[in-house]
Parts: structure tokens; C-alpha cells; sequence
């Protein structure tokens, strides 16, 4: 199988590398080859969202430039995959050759359970829970880039494991990126409304598959609820793998 291109989010590298490691684990066990650029930055999201448009041009390009040659490139943050995907074409617009090549790498780049489900065909790694789990749906997958099914699929592959509904599952949990910076009053109660929902649900963990969505989640849950777990569904996966016997 051809080497699959790891696109390392920002909040990943700086504060969740064990989700890194996670996203490297269950792609060895789907059968993929996994490798890392380091020269990789930002993809300039947090610019782009928060209006500094001109700002992000040089790291869209950076990004291309980095990526073009790979045949798939897999993240495990819908936001940044939305970036690439569907505003680096926005950026890049007055560029006509700039935004070709763009076009043609977005063209390859997936969403972790997107590119484990949809292009390697894989629902069942061979995980197993003996409990309860609630998901999460992020606004970033759900919204911008179509992503419902797959999770809850790879999820209900774990063996053992019931995925019992979540009130309001498809609401914000208050991240929203600079959203949370300006108005964390409102990002609090939003994000208090979406941790009591789990904890009415009565799962063990709640899962979900956006990096911001977690850092949200888990700080609120780590004040309030220490009792509770979230958990990235990438985690989830790789902390439950069983071992392979021959």
C-alpha cells in the first residue's frame, strides 16, 4: 500500500500528541504506511476564520509546496482539512496557477475516519470496549465537509461497545476557534448545555473527531466533571486496539 502523508494539526503537535501517536497506530493497523513531513507549519486556519485572509496566503502556499507530491494526505481535524480543502481555493483565487495546484492537492487530502472508511474501505480494527459511548458530532465535519457516517461506523466496529444517543448531538459544544476567545461567557454555558447532555446520556466517554472540540470539552469536563471522559475518536480507537495474534 503507497505511504499516507500525516497532516499534523497545530493543536495536535503542541498539546495532544498522543493523538498523533493514536492516528499513527490505527493507520498501521488498517494496513497504511504512515510518514511524516516535519518542514510542515500552520495551514492558516486561524488567520483565514478570523479575517486576516492576506495573511494566510504564504502558509496556503507553503502548504501546497510541501504536500503536492503526496498521493494521500490524512488529518485528523476537520477544520484544518476544511481549510485546505475548500478555503485555500478562496485564498489563492486571484492566483490562477496557484489555485490549480491547490485545487489538485485538496483533491487528496481526508479526514482520518473519512479515509479509513471511504478510501481503505475499513470499519472493524479490531477494538474492543466493554461499555458506553456517546459522539459528538463537530460543526467542522458534519457541516463543512458531509462527515456523519463514518465515525459512528468505525465506532460500532469496537466490539462490545454500545453507542447510546446524545441529545443534541449535532449542536455546537462553543469552540468555534476565536469564538471561544471573544465570547467565553456564551462558549461556557454552550459548551456546559453539550457536558450535561453526555452526562444524562450515561456513557462512559464521549467521543468526537475534531482536536478543538476536545481541548473545549475536556477543559470544561476537567472543572466540572472530573469524573467523566472525552476522548478523541482516533484515542478511543488506538487505546482499545486488541492485540494481533497469528
Amino acid at each position: 500500500m503507497e505511504g499516507v502523508s500525516l497532516f499534523i494539526p497545530c493543536s495536535v503537535d503542541l498539546l495532544l500528541a498522543d493523538l498523533g501517536q493514536a492516528m499513527v497506530k490505527i493507520i498501521r493497523r488498517a494496513g497504511g504506511n504512515p510518514y511524516y513531513r516535519p518542514e510542515q507549519t500552520c495551514c492558516g486556519h486561524p488567520a483565514i476564520t478570523s479575517g486576516h485572509v492576506d495573511l494566510a496566503v504564504d502558509l496556503a502556499k507553503r502548504f501546497v509546496e510541501i504536500f503536492e507530491k503526496d498521493e494521500c494526505i490524512v488529518c485528523p481535524a476537520g477544520s484544518c482539512v476544511y481549510t485546505v480543502k475548500h478555503l485555500y481555493p478562496r485564498v489563492l483565487k486571484d492566483e490562477p496557477a496557484w489555485q490549480k495546484r491547490a485545487s489538485d492537492v485538496a483533491s487528496r487530502v481526508y479526514e482520518l475516519s473519512e479515509y479509513l472508511v471511504d478510501v481503505l474501505g475499513v470499519e472493524d480494527l479490531g477494538a474492543q470496549y466493554p461499555g458506553k459511548v456517546a459522539y459528538h458530532e463537530s460543526c467542522s465535519l458534519l457541516r463543512h465537509l458531509g462527515i456523519d457516517q463514518q465515525p459512528k461506523r468505525l465506532i460500532s466496529g469496537v466490539k462490545g461497545t454500545e453507542l447510546v444517543p446524545l441529545v443534541e448531538a449535532d449542536t455546537c459544544c462553543g469552540f468555534g476557534g476565536e469564538f471561544a476567545l471573544k465570547f467565553p461567557e456564551l462558549s461556557g454555558a454552550i459548551v456546559g448545555d453539550k457536558v450535561q447532555n453526555f452526562v444524562n446520556s450515561g456513557a462512559d466517554i464521549l467521543l468526537l473527531a475534531d482536536p478543538g472540540c476536545l481541548l473545549n470539552i475536556a477543559g470544561y469536563i476537567m472543572r466540572h466533571n472530573p469524573e467523566k471522559k472525552v476522548m478523541h475518536l482516533a484515542q478511543f480507537l488506538a487505546a482499545n486496539l486488541r492485540e494481533v495474534t497469528a
